[in-house]
């Protein structure tokens, strides 16, 4: 029923303008008795109107919307570089520290301050393909159960940020997040569980572990293109290198 009442609507102010158009052209004939100018310029305006809808949908609506996409991706940067400092680069690093396999990963990724800007989407492919052994002890998994407990009223309130809808991916890594989180909280003694539901667990700490790792790299990419004195930080605090130092030296 809303649809049509929205179709109508448009309808029916299609048509008043339309007759609106025809009582201003009868007005015209009839003070000017010229048929003649009337049908030239409609037809002007007709011939021109194909380049003044490329004009205004094309050039126009496309600039309008480069510009409402900048601004909203501003908006999503901001989001995002919340989310880290918040919570992203603690939980990333607490991933490396129960990954069996981080030592490559720890010496293609520790450098972060040397990365041509060329090699950004070949060190997020290389995290995509390679393989993340996470194997935590009863003690990480307390840690991370407290700290995603800790960050779950700001987590939540990322959810209800708008602009997040136009990044899938970051709203995909925040539904792992939120899962292992759910999954951790739902357990009350890590030190009890069979080798079968660690190994689930492993799973989850895995698919958290590989989205954040990739979404960490875009950001890092952005800041260095645009925020040179807060990808410094992010180097400083590089949650794969091992050796990094929030001093500076």
């Amino acid at each position: 029923m809303r649809f049509l009442n929205r179709i109508s609507w448009k309808v029916a102010l299609g048509v008043s303008l339309i007759v609106m158009s025809a009582i201003l052209y009868s007005i015209h004939y009839l003070v000017f008795g010229d048929a003649h100018h009337i049908f030239i310029y409609l037809l002007g305006d007709v011939a021109f109107l194909p380049i003044e809808v490329f004009l205004v949908t094309i050039v126009v609506h496309q600039l309008l919307t480069e510009r409402e996409r900048r601004v909203m991706l501003k908006k999503l940067n901001m989001v995002i570089g919340a989310f880290f400092s918040e919570v992203g680069t603690r939980l990333l690093k607490g991933f490396v520290v129960v990954d069996a396999a981080a030592a490559d990963k720890r010496t293609r990724l520790a450098a972060a301050g040397s990365w041509p800007e060329r090699n950004i989407k070949d060190l997020v492919r290389y995290f995509k393909a390679c393989e993340c052994m996470p194997r935590p002890s009863s003690k990480n998994l307390d840690e991370l159960k407290a700290l995603l407990a800790a960050k779950r009223v700001f987590l939540l309130g990322l959810l209800e940020n708008p602009n997040l809808l136009e990044h899938e991916s970051f709203t995909e890594m925040l539904w792992a997040v939120f899962h292992l989180a759910e999954e951790l909280e739902a357990r009350e003694d890590f030190s009890k569980l069979p080798a079968s539901d660690l190994k689930h667990l492993e799973g989850d700490i895995k698919r958290a572990y590989t989205t954040i790792a990739v979404e960490w790299l875009w950001y890092m990419d952005h800041l260095r293109r645009n925020y040179p004195y807060l990808f410094s930080l992010a180097v400083r605090t590089n949650p794969f290198d091992s050796s990094a130092s929030v001093i500076v030296k």
